[in-house]
């Protein structure tokens, strides 16, 4: 079953946030741990981390502000 790869809340007052840029190309594997896009919010940019291992498909392409808890892609 694939993981999703989620919009996380990186503060108490966020509510949405911006992908700067996917660190991982589409199709490629990933590690548990690997980062994997930087995100930005209103306050800071940061790495996220991968929260499986597997293949990497990106739904979410950079540069459109999303609500918390968006999809982004999936880790097969």
């Amino acid at each position: 079953m694939a993981t999703e790869i989620l919009l996380p809340k990186l503060g108490f007052s966020m509510t949405e946030g911006q992908i700067a840029e996917w660190l991982v190309a589409d199709g490629a594997a990933v590690k548990e741990g690997d980062p994997l896009f930087s995100l930005e919010s209103d306050k800071s940019t940061n790495e996220v981390e991968s929260p499986a291992s597997g293949t990497l498909r990106i739904v979410i392409q950079p540069g459109e502000t999303h609500p918390v808890s968006t999809v982004l892609g999936y880790i097969d």
